[in-house]
């Protein structure tokens, strides 16, 4: 199963960027992709997070695993993301064990959402 790590493009990390220079995210995002996005990961640029005052952020998910925010992060973060991205998208349920995460992942977390339980009515 593919997992998605959304990647905020607009955050700004209290930085204002001049004229045709690109925002944090922006690089956060071109660092991910010149890093190499893993086999079962899906890279997808979002517009906003709402992690504003938290830095550059990023989500990972996948229908019926656990869901994270990560924050304060930058384009010198882009390996260890693409790192915990890898080992997320190897946990069937989401739940990467705490020693196998990267530093950032552990140190960094904004959220951890439970799976969203589909609700058969609903998806008719």
């Amino acid at each position: 199963m593919t997992v998605t790590l959304h990647v905020c493009i607009t955050c700004r990390a209290g930085e204002t960027p001049g004229e045709g220079e690109a925002t944090p995210g922006k690089r956060l995002h071109g660092a991910i992709l010149d890093a190499g996005v893993p086999e079962g990961v899906n890279v997808v640029p979002v517009e906003c997070l709402s992690a504003c005052n938290q830095g550059c952020s990023v989500a990972l998910s996948a229908p019926g695993r656990w869901s994270y925010v990560y924050g304060r992060l930058s384009d010198a973060n882009a390996r260890d993301v693409v790192a915990g991205a890898a080992a997320y998208a190897a946990a069937p349920d989401g739940l990467v064990p705490w020693r196998s995460r990267p530093e950032i992942f552990r140190k960094q977390s904004l959220a951890r959402i439970p799976p969203i339980a589909v609700v058969p009515e609903a998806a008719e």
